[in-house]
């Protein structure tokens, strides 16, 4: 067996009282792909960070593969210095690698070399910094949370990147369908401590459940012979004539390690506050539409949304999903067409930015400054019970909030938000840095709702689950509402949802190609075997895509794997042989249309 690239031993780090870290492991070898999981504040971006180096642990050993090439992948990009995109990324590259690749990623993430980084949206910014990372195809890639801030088609494009990579991944994301199609093991990072699974990411909660329960069941027989113990200890005729010192030394260290296990984190409780119930309608849309200067961002778009329904928007980063949230429920009035808002609206609103003042003390967001009660569903409760529903301390109540972790400040956010009474929730963006128990529940939530919810959502686990009915942009302003999930929409589309384009600003920045002088390829013509191919092969990728949308929604069902795990396994390796035939394609036909374009000039 091959020595791994990457190996982690007994690492331990602790920042004043329990160990973040306490003899935690990882491993990678060529080709690894590991998904990284646990909860907010486990300690999983320590860990990468320790593999890459950034940071420093107390105890534990660790070994990097001398040669090997490490690209770490941070949260936070940080292109300060550089002034341009193009510049940011070759900055990446080794002395042997390759420079048109940084190119070709940046194209392909649709952005331009030329723009300055400081004029890049949040989104623009992170695939910048993907392109920076596999730009040289490193030994060992390390990646923490890659997909934040990412629209559907990026992240399907970053899905088939790392599937044919031939790095060794470690991938931290919250992004459940993501994992699934990316991951071939699993580490789990839980209270301190990791156990690896070496199986993707899509068996990992059933393998979790089951080791709880075990753990749970050894606590339980652990108890049990510290009660028989002390009763030996008590009434045993030997232990009172004379003290067995052996015995007597086993019962104090099962004591020990009884009272020092650290039991399975809590669950989040959430519950929306009620409001009384709308009217059947809750709010109708007819011909709406809005542009931005030359831009068209809604056409024609008409919809009656009724009490207990859940809408899902999916769409490109900038496709205006955010515009036409803000139409439907009255916040922006639309250029042309009417939108008609239902009687008793009691709207909650979680936007995307969620922007807190950092140094106001959790108690203080949450109760608006007015003392240390909220109210919650009629009944006033004091705000550290309150807190720990979404699993704080009480000790954090007078935490400023720009010391929480990113998932903290989602948690609290969506606590305050489910404080007020409300029968339309409106969602931008709700599974931002929430980790993976948390979003159970939240989808629980949504699902049950008895109001009506409108959301935004680049998770597509999160839709189909929640949803029933997607609205999706088609072209040139035009969005259609589908029946179902994303899995659902997909299928009714019969092709992929979207393409990834650079935006229009972007295009604007770009240098004109310069024109050949002359076509030298003009008396050259494609083979009768080129032609065919070209013409076939768009039906046949099409066919792929199809096959893959309806395997994607059959596997998307959380009961099949339980029913029959054999046909489970068989869809996912047929899946995987659909994604490689489709790639294979894509390829094909992209040689033969350039080749095609040369000789036509």
């Amino acid at each position: 067996m091959a020595p791994p690239l990457l190996n982690l031993d007994g690492i331990k780090l602790t920042f004043g009282g329990t160990p973040l870290l306490d003899g935690a492991a990882l491993s990678a070898q060529a080709g690894d792909r590991i998904a990284l999981v646990g909860r907010n504040g486990s300690g999983k971006s320590t860990l990468l960070k320790i593999a890459a180096g950034l940071v420093e642990a107390q105890d534990g050993e660790i070994f990097r593969q001398p040669s090997a090439t490490i690209r770490y992948l941070r949260q936070t990009p940080d292109m300060e210095g550089f002034s341009t995109v193009l510049a940011y990324v070759e900055a990446g590259l080794g002395p042997s690698d390759d420079p048109h690749r940084a190119t070709y990623l940046i194209e392909s993430l649709g952005l331009t070399g030329s723009a300055a980084p400081e004029n890049l949206s949040g989104g623009e910014a992170r695939r910048a910094a993907l392109a920076r990372v596999l730009a040289p195809q490193p030994d060992i890639l390390l990646l923490d949370e890659p997909t934040n801030h990412l629209d559907l088609a990026t992240i399907e494009w970053l899905e088939g990147e790392l599937v044919r990579s031939t790095s060794a991944i470690v991938v931290i994301s919250h992004d459940r369908r993501f994992l699934e199609r990316v991951s071939k093991a699993t580490v789990w990072l839980d209270r301190g401590q990791t156990r690896r699974l070496d199986k993707g990411f899509a068996h990992f909660e059933e393998w979790r459940d089951q080791v709880l329960e075990e753990e749970e069941r050894d606590q339980h027989k652990l108890g049990r012979q510290i009660v028989r113990e002390e009763h030996w200890l008590r009434y045993g005729v030997t232990a009172r004539r004379k003290r067995n010192m052996r015995r007597l030394g086993e019962l104090h260290s099962m004591r020990q390690q009884f009272r020092s296990h650290r039991g399975a984190e809590g669950k989040a409780t959430l519950q929306a506050s009620d409001a009384n119930e709308s009217g059947k309608l809750v709010i109708e849309a007819k011909a709406i539409a809005k542009s931005f200067g030359e831009r068209q961002i809604v056409r024609d778009f008409s919809t009656r949304i009724q009490r207990g329904d859940r809408i899902g928007l999916v769409g490109p980063n900038g496709a205006g999903k955010t515009t036409l949230l803000k139409m439907l429920t009255g916040e922006l009035a639309p250029d042309t067409g009417s939108v008609r808002l239902g009687v008793n609206l009691e709207i909650a609103t979680l936007d995307q930015k969620r922007d807190l003042d950092l140094d106001e003390t959790l108690s203080h967001y949450l109760t608006d400054g007015r003392g240390d009660s909220v109210v919650v569903n009629g009944e006033q409760r004091h705000v550290v019970s309150y807190m720990k529903d979404f699993l704080f301390k009480p000790e954090q109540a007078r935490t400023p909030i720009r010391e929480l972790s990113g998932g903290e400040r989602a948690r609290l956010v969506l606590a305050r938000l489910l404080a007020r009474p409300a029968n339309l929730l409106v969602l931008d963006e709700p599974t931002n840095d929430l980790d993976m128990e948390t979003l159970d529940l939240l989808q629980e939530l949504v699902a049950g709702f008895p109001g009506t919810v409108i959301l935004v959502s680049h998770d597509r686990d999160f839709l189909d689950r929640t949803v029933t009915s997607t609205v999706a942009p088609v072209e040139d302003g035009r969005w259609i509402e589908y029946a179902g999930g994303y899995a659902d929409m997909l299928t009714q589309r019969g092709t992929k949802a979207f393409t990834q384009k650079p935006a229009k600003s972007e295009l604007r920045d770009k240098p004109a190609a310069p024109k050949p002088a002359g076509n030298a390829n003009s008396s050259k013509k494609l083979s009768f075997k080129q032609k065919f191919a070209l013409e076939k092969l768009p039906g046949e990728m099409e066919a792929t895509s199809a096959k893959m949308a309806t395997l994607e929604t059959k596997m998307a069902d959380p009961q099949f794997y339980v029913r029959d795990p054999a046909g489970f396994a068989k869809s996912a390796s047929t899946l995987d042989a659909l994604r490689a035939d489709l790639a294979r394609m894509e390829e094909e036909w992209l040689e033969l249309e350039m080749l095609r374009e040369e000789i036509e000039g």
